[in-house]
């Protein structure tokens, strides 16, 4: 009989899949509770192999905007599947995905479409270079653009000379920005940097407004192009753009995650300046005008944009985040919450290598609740007030457990 729960699962991906798992998926690497291999999902929950459910923070870690198999994304999914989906060319949906986004996105002029968030960071990062004909890309240190070698932290199979024309510079510091920027001098193409610091291991830190300002300033003022990073907050805090409420808009946006609700999708959009620039390169894929995915994103964008499920994840990411204070609180603990509440994060006082957190995150798993020690979470508008009081009643008992430890 072929073994189907999570453990015979991990026994044969040994087998047929170098470490079983790989990437960010790897559960091993930060639970010692919850399942690798996942069943089902429905709103704001999801069940795993062995049929045990859970209160689901992590929403597919972050695709998941609507909730799990929402009904009108559903439908509009099963609606293009009966025209097809691979086609022979692009169909009409992805015009109209492209004027959907275009009348969202407060700087968008234009959109391309592709797959996913390496995709749209590397295409803005190739077209930025393409339109000021430089090479000097800054990034902050610490920060996630994709899974690629120019973007991808030193690791194996990563050599210096596919990072050789990145310069890094501290997140929030603008000085360090004006001094990469001066090393780069007249090879400055371009900075790319996250709506808000959300680097793994450690605090998330809001952007400083005089930041964000400042960024575009010297932009401006060197002729380089500011590309925002909005993967993994994009449609989550504001749908005209991340920084739109800092009064800060980018040249280039690359979006994914939250953009299809689970279906894969990534956009880059960008102003009538780098229009010519993005027609010049070059950037394909045999799967990057499925029609499918792009009905996925219209459903999602406009329910977004229809409904109050923006106010209605930051309620509820604000009620979870009372709650945890008063929970710690009340058992004597000290907790650092941070990170916008809509993508929150918690780690205990002091607990500088994530281990004492690793272990409440465990307990939590153990009594149905999904969370994460050093990534941050997400919240859906699935997620109700009574959702999160379910899971703040199960969580209580992980704070109770690491207390009496």
């Amino acid at each position: 009989m072929i073994d189907v729960n999570d453990a015979g699962l991990a026994k044969r991906a040994e087998l047929v899949i170098p470490g079983g798992t790989y990437g960010h998926m790897d559960v091993r690497s930060f639970s010692s509770t919850l399942p690798q291999y996942m069943a089902s999902g429905e709103g704001c929950r999801i069940t795993d192999v062995d049929g045990n459910t859970y209160l689901d923070f992590m929403c597919g870690w972050g695709p998941v905007v609507l909730g799990h198999r929402n009904r009108v994304v559903q439908r509009a999914v099963a609606d293009q599947l009966a025209l097809g989906d691979c086609l022979n060319g692009g169909s009409s949906v992805m015009v109209e995905l492209a004027e959907l986004l275009v009348d969202t996105v407060a700087h968008a002029d234009w959109a391309m479409l592709a797959k996913n968030g390496t995709d749209a960071t590397t295409a803005c990062v190739t077209i930025a270079r393409a339109a000021t004909g430089r090479r000097k890309v800054l990034i902050a240190n610490g920060a996630y653009h994709g899974a690629v070698p120019w973007c991808t932290p030193v690791a194996a199979g990563v050599v210096p000379e596919d990072r050789a024309y990145l310069d890094y510079f501290e997140y929030n510091a603008l000085a360090s920005v004006r001094a990469a920027a001066e090393r780069a001098g007249d090879d400055l193409a371009a900075i790319i940097v996250c709506p808000f610091r959300h680097d793994v291991h450690r605090d998330q830190e809001l952007a400083d407004p005089v930041f964000a300002q400042g960024l575009r300033e010297l932009c401006d003022r060197t002729g380089a192009v500011l590309i925002l990073d909005d993967v993994r907050c994009g449609f989550r805090l504001d749908l005209a753009g991340s920084w739109e409420p800092l009064g800060v808009r980018p040249d280039l946006s690359a979006w994914s995650k939250a953009i299809a609700n689970g279906y894969a999708l990534a956009a880059i959009t960008g102003t009538d300046a780098l229009r010519s620039a993005a027609e010049s390169i070059y950037t394909t894929g045999s799967f990057w005008f499925s029609a499918v995915s792009m009905a996925a994103a219209m459903a999602t964008i406009r329910e977004l944009r229809d409904t109050d499920a923006l106010s209605r994840m930051r309620d509820c990411g604000q009620r979870l985040r009372d709650g945890l204070a008063a929970q710690a609180r009340s058992h004597g603990l000290d907790v650092v919450q941070s990170g916008p509440v809509q993508m929150p994060l918690l780690r205990f006082a002091g607990d500088d290598d994530f281990e004492l957190t690793r272990r409440w995150c465990d307990e939590a798993g153990a009594r149905g609740v999904y969370l994460h020690p050093y990534h941050n979470w997400f919240l859906s508008s699935a997620h109700t007030a009574a959702d999160i009081d379910e899971a703040l009643d199960r969580i209580d008992g992980a704070f109770a457990a690491v207390a009496r430890r």
